[in-house]
């Protein structure tokens, strides 16, 4: 067991932390693959589809685009990524579907019990870039056992500004320092230790599929590295 001071909450990056998207969205796409007579490569549409979501929040962050929540920075990439996997002759209610993809993601198989084993000994947030109606039908529908859904909606600003981070320990009414980000990403852990809250690493090394590995980082840089969230509960005595 891990002891950290004073920590009361933990936020929780979702998109490859929590769920898996890839996977999901592979799965939805061969689906309708089979539906309708296609062969679309879904593991490269994930993949281009995933690689187009931090230059779109740039768009946003420079002033290039007015405020746009993650729907419909979806809906714009989709848009673009049509054409190029041949899927133009999708129907309206097909593309606004498939753009909602992203409210139905599966979780790692780790990630409801040891979000729920977690969730006993302190409260559980979402700290997503994810919009509000998203995040909510992904619990929804997951099952995913959160005190509270935490946005950058909710300030119009995207991760890694540090408002994100701090907004919510504001919102949680809590020091920063009593809040630790858990994230497959040390990029938002180090952008998150800047705003001043306790960092949790857990590496998804599945996130973009098989063959690939998780980001390495120094032995020690965040206050916690876990294996996955059942792992994390144990090092958190939760």
């Amino acid at each position: 067991m891990t002891t950290i001071p004073r920590v009361q909450a933990l936020t929780f990056d979702v998109f490859g932390t929590v769920v898996d998207w890839r996977g999901s969205i592979i799965a939805e796409g061969e689906a309708l693959n089979r539906t309708k007579g296609l062969t679309v490569d879904w593991g490269a549409f994930a993949d281009a589809w995933r690689h187009m979501y931090g230059p779109s929040m740039d768009r946003v962050r420079r002033g290039e685009l007015p405020w746009t929540n993650l729907d419909g920075l979806h809906r714009m990439c989709l848009e673009e990524l049509l054409p190029r996997f041949g899927l133009d002759g999708l129907s309206e209610a097909e593309r606004d579907h498939l753009n909602r993809v992203w409210h139905r993601l599966r979780p790692w198989p780790d990630a409801v019990p040891g979000l729920a084993r977690l969730r006993t000994r302190y409260v559980v947030a979402t700290l997503s870039n994810g919009n509000v109606a998203l995040l909510t039908n992904m619990a929804k529908r997951a099952g995913l056992p959160w005190d509270c859904i935490l946005s950058a909606e909710l300030v119009r600003a995207y991760k890694p500004d540090p408002v994100a981070y701090t907004s919510a320990a504001t919102f949680l009414g809590l020091p920063p320092d009593q809040v630790m980000m858990v994230a497959a990403h040390p990029a938002d852990l180090r952008a998150a230790r800047a705003a001043g809250l306790r960092t949790a690493y857990v590496p998804r090394p599945l996130e973009w599929g098989p063959g690939h590995t998780a980001e390495p980082v120094p032995e020690g840089e965040f206050d916690v590295t876990a294996r996955d969230f059942l792992d994390l509960a144990d090092k958190l005595g939760a």
